[in-house]
């Protein structure tokens, strides 16, 4: 089992902890939807350490990242950051992750924590250009305070202009006297706010001069659970829900993240280029619940006549709209924007439809 550097934090606050991704990870404080409104509407701490770190060093770096990524990296300027995914070279995503660029010779690659070893063991296996590779996963801790009054909580422990660092980029500055945190925007509740990436040894500094800063403003610790809410209000994808092993970024609808430049060579392009000209047989889409009902991964779309058209990737009461929202996977012939579709739902059939992400 492993640990993040606050657990006991953790616990002392009453958290509920349950193991995800190999971790130890609070899913809930105070009740999933009162932390989701505390990030929407103030500002809300999520401790997201379990999050893998690798860094991409030395001459052949872009080359490298271009090649394993779906996204053009050498768009990147330094302090930028960029969402892309590592194809599998079966059609399918290894994992969704992001790329910060450093300096030209440095990228930082941020994986999802259940990926970690995966993604590792595909990086050196795809690694023909000897560039250098470093998994500093387990060394590095990272904090997302979320909310739109992140900046004016967080402004108050740091010497950087917060209300600069714009969105998908970042700095290395100083947070609580604390030196070479790295403070980027690329939150994954579409709240505003920052994450914080620091050494291990910082966590309970850092920890406790943030929820002073966000004192004023009723600042809460979050869980996973209301994290996951949040990225579903905001029909952001979520690795082995949404996508996985099995969907290509262009049936996901991350076809924005799917470059085909001139010149970038990358894994899977000719497959990901058909998919693209020739259209693919099924299509993620957001819906919302018409008839009283949680959607639930897993569970089965059909139409009208009881046919399945489809399958639910990701599902929940929204907090915001008080009605149960999902995503999933639906037949290319069924997944125009208003189209009227059933979830099975213990043997009932209840309406929903299909709408455009995101949902608020």
């Amino acid at each position: 089992m492993k640990q993040t550097p606050f657990l006991s934090i953790h616990k002392s606050l009453g958290a509920k902890i349950l193991l995800f991704a190999g971790y130890d990870m609070p899913i809930e404080y105070s009740g999933i939807k009162d932390e989701h409104m505390a990030v929407r509407n103030s500002v809300g701490v999520f401790d997201v350490s379990h999050m893998g770190e690798i860094w991409v060093k030395g001459p052949e770096a872009l080359a490298f990242i271009q090649k394993v990524t779906s996204n053009d990296a050498s768009k990147l300027e330094p302090g930028q950051a960029q969402y892309s995914c590592f194809p599998n070279g079966k059609g399918g995503i290894v994992d969704d992750l992001l790329v910060y660029n450093f300096e030209p010779e440095k990228y930082m690659l941020v994986v999802n924590a259940a990926n970690i070893e995966k993604d590792w063991n595909w990086l050196v296996s795809q690694n023909s250009m000897g560039a250098v590779l470093e998994n500093a996963s387990d060394r590095i801790a990272q904090l997302a305070i979320q909310g739109p009054k992140a900046v004016d909580a967080l402004q108050k422990i740091t010497s950087v202009n917060l209300a600069e660092i714009k969105y998908y980029t970042f700095v290395v500055g100083d947070i609580a006297g604390i030196d070479d945190v790295i403070i980027s925007a690329t939150g994954y509740t579409g709240a505003g706010g920052f994450e914080f990436y620091f050494y291990n040894e910082h966590a309970p500094t850092i920890w406790e001069a943030v929820f002073q800063a966000g004192k004023e403003f009723g600042i809460k610790p979050a869980g996973l659970g209301a994290r996951d809410t949040l990225r579903l209000e905001m029909g952001f994808c979520l690795y082995g829900n949404d996508i996985d092993d099995t969907t290509s970024p262009v049936e996901a609808g991350l076809g924005w993240i799917t470059k085909f430049t001139p010149g970038k060579n990358f894994i899977d392009k000719d497959y990901f280029l058909k998919q693209k000209e020739d259209g693919v047989t099924r299509r993620l889409r957001g819906f919302k619940m018409i008839d009283r009902g949680i959607p639930r991964h897993g569970y089965q779309i059909t139409d009208a006549e009881g046919n399945e058209i489809g399958i639910v990737t990701s599902g929940s009461v929204s907090p915001v709209l008080g009605i149960g929202i999902g995503m999933g996977y639906v037949k290319k012939e069924n997944s125009a924007m208003g189209s009227q579709i059933y979830i099975s739902v213990r043997n009932k059939k209840l309406k929903a439809e299909i709408v455009k992400m995101p949902f608020v």
